[in-house]
């Protein structure tokens, strides 16, 4: 290491954190990412089922000196149907919170779940009647 480097002069410096600057991910960047989170965690549906869609709030919020970004995030999804509710969205909001801090490392403190639509099951189609 030269003594230009070890300065703090050179190429090879290293910059402290807190003046590198900043990175900024768009809200619609994370809102697309908990939306492919929310499929995923669904699994397949009838073709005539909507997607997943994601709608993300972007707070920032302090942390030791720092501004952290953290998303809360509202997932609708259809499920298929019989199936245990709770558990699917106890799926969808792991896959969510771990999908996002995967990639954008931001952190996901609270994952709405709603159910817009449940659809029957593959082999449980109108033919079998009510489901009481």
């Amino acid at each position: 290491m030269s003594a230009e480097a070890a300065e703090g002069g050179g190429p090879s410096a290293v910059v402290p954190a807190g003046e590198r600057g900043a990175t900024r991910i768009a809200d619609r960047v994370v809102t697309k990412i908990a939306s492919q989170a929310a499929r995923e965690a669904v699994g397949r549906l009838p073709k005539d089922a909507a997607r997943a869609y994601a709608h993300v709030v972007i707070r920032p919020q302090a942390a030791e000196g720092t501004t952290v970004e953290a998303a809360r995030v509202r997932v609708h999804v259809e499920l298929d149907y019989p199936t245990d509710i709770g558990s699917r969205c106890a799926a969808v909001r792991r896959r969510v919170v771990e999908r996002v801090g995967a990639l954008v490392g931001m952190e996901v403190p609270e994952v709405a779940v709603h159910v817009e639509r449940l659809h029957p099951a593959p082999g449980q189609g109108a033919a079998q009647g009510r489901t009481r």
